[in-house]
């Protein structure tokens, strides 16, 4: 018996080019973060009425939290723009993994799609993709498909069967995952670099203290203060962007691991429901 060999879809080997969506948005906003928080930091923590007769080179106002932060120097847009780029990239990730994810608990739809397999309604399972949607949903959607189309292929053996759908469930997740994790090495090098940006500022602060603590006479009190209030500053913004960043990295990986998780699941109860459902089909009789 001549035997068929399988063969994956001829679209679904096709490979998707990367989407250019979040490099743009990347692009984009972190220049214009960058520009917004320099003028922020210059207008707005800078504003004149912040400080002793209205002048930026005295003491901020008592209480007056604005004045000290823009005593920071000028780090402080710096770190406030990796800060405000964690808040960005945060809520960015956090749309896109909820719509991965579609409608309804990930779990439950994990359950459906086995207890659709057990019934063999194939067709079924296929819907109820449909009214889940999202990459989960997808990547199940094409191993549904596959599924269906070796049903209909009586001359393979199950082994290619099986090796087929496999096959087709890992290529899809192989497209959808880049999607899930783009941006988020952007909120991983803020929380690499927040810190160290902090600590230069604190340095540049900490040597400003000690000239002025090294001039002539009396120290220059004002600069003396300026220098600490620097060093301080940068210190906790830098310390906080690199917290955020960090927690929000590690909420976002533990929900694509969630995600990837469903899919593994969804693929090996397809993968296990075939194997006990269909039978190697028995080998024609040799004709000579």
């Amino acid at each position: 018996m001549e035997k068929k060999t399988a063969v994956v879809s001829k679209d679904a080997n096709v490979e998707k080019k990367p989407s250019p969506i979040g490099g743009v948005f990347a692009s984009i906003v972190i220049p214009l973060a960058l520009i917004a928080c320099v003028l922020i930091y210059m207008f707005v923590f800078g504003n004149p009425a912040n400080f002793e007769g209205n002048d930026p080179n005295n003491h901020p106002l008592p209480g007056n939290y604005l004045g000290i932060v823009y005593k920071g120097g000028w780090v402080v847009p710096m770190l406030l723009t990796l800060n405000l780029l964690v808040f960005i990239f945060a809520i960015e990730r956090a749309l896109t993994i909820s719509k991965a994810k579609g409608k309804g608990g990930v779990a439950q739809f994990v359950r459906t799609i086995s207890a659709k397999l057990k019934q063999n309604d194939i067709n079924g399972a296929i819907a109820a993709c449909d009214a889940q949607k999202g990459s989960v949903a997808n990547v199940v959607k094409a191993g549904l498909l596959k599924y269906k189309e070796m049903q209909n292929e009586p001359e393979l053996l199950k082994a290619e069967k099986v090796a087929a759908i496999q096959k087709e469930i890992e290529e899809s997740t192989s497209l959808e995952l880049p999607m899930l994790e783009k941006n988020l090495v952007v909120i991983s090098t803020i929380a690499s670099i927040s810190t160290l940006v902090g600590l230069i500022g604190t340095v540049l602060g900490m040597i400003k203290a000690f000239s002025a603590l090294a001039t002539s006479g009396a120290p220059d009190s004002v600069a003396l203060a300026n220098g600490i209030s620097e060093a301080l500053i940068n210190t906790a913004l830098g310390i906080t962007g690199s917290t955020i960043a960090i927690i929000a990295y590690n909420y976002f990986t533990s929900k694509i691991d969630e995600l990837t998780y469903g899919i593994d699941e969804a693929g090996f109860s397809m993968v296990s429901t075939f194997t006990s459902q269909h039978e190697t089909p028995a080998a024609r009789p040799h004709t000579v």
